[in-house]
């Protein structure tokens, strides 16, 4: 691993230790410093960019605040994590993170088929307590928790899914090999706290910032195919949207 030192603005108001924290960051965005390297030492680091310790030790400082980097007793400092931008569009994220090469993997923690409450039968369109396939998922990039992904589909669309087919793929993947299509979606992004729950299985406290992605799906026919209702660990995952004047 080799680390490209940074260039300081030492006369900017931008603090130095900020400068310090972007550069490491945007190495690790690029994948100069990948996951399981080892940053040399405060000491090391402090005298080789010509700034104080504590400098160096707060601009390392906020990125294990951000879950990017971890402090390990006999071990060093190491980067655990790259962080995921995703555009927000009609695509799911197993495919983002296979496509940028995060090496996506899933657990399958429910499948089955169940009564749809109020809200979810809403969503699909059907007659409250019909029967609905609720899935719900937790996705790792790279090994680490990245979000718990929650699913409702009508039975007619995603009855015949199976867990090592949810395992190995992307539910829209999975759709499109039963014939279902997914066209259209509205979708609303938010942020909220994370439950006891949710930190248990994204591996963070309780209380941890989330991202919240809800999004209704419908086919070429304009007929409801999916109801989802997904936490992203904030540290490691943005959402991006490009924009242009009208």
């Amino acid at each position: 691993m080799t680390l490209v030192d940074p260039v300081l603005q030492r006369s900017s108001p931008v603090p130095l230790y900020f400068q310090v924290a972007q550069h490491l960051e945007a190495a690790i965005e690029r994948g100069d410093l990948r996951v399981g390297d080892r940053l040399e030492n405060e000491v090391t680091l402090s005298e080789r960019w010509g700034l104080s310790r504590p400098t160096v030790r707060q601009a390392i400082g906020d990125l294990v605040d951000k879950g990017l980097l971890v402090r390990t007793r006999g071990v060093g400092t190491q980067v655990v994590r790259r962080r995921v931008q995703r555009q927000v569009q009609l695509t799911s994220l197993f495919e983002d993170l296979r496509s940028s090469g995060q090496q996506p993997t899933t657990s399958v923690l429910v499948l089955e088929r169940a009564p749809a409450d109020d809200e979810i039968a809403e969503h699909l369109g059907l007659p409250s307590g019909s029967e609905v396939v609720h899935i719900e998922r937790v996705r790792r990039a790279r090994g680490v928790p990245l979000a718990v992904l929650r699913n409702w589909l009508p039975v007619t669309v995603a009855g015949s899914i199976e867990r090592a087919a949810l395992e190995e793929h992307g539910l829209y993947e999975c759709l499109r090999t039963v014939g279902a299509h997914v066209h259209s979606a509205q979708q609303r992004i938010g942020a909220r706290a994370a439950s006891a729950a949710e930190a248990r299985l994204l591996e963070v406290r309780r209380g941890a910032p989330l991202l919240t992605m809800e999004r209704s799906a419908s086919d070429d026919r304009a007929r409801p195919v999916e109801w989802g209702s997904h936490v992203y660990d904030a540290r490691a995952y943005s959402f991006t949207v490009n924009l242009q004047s009208g």
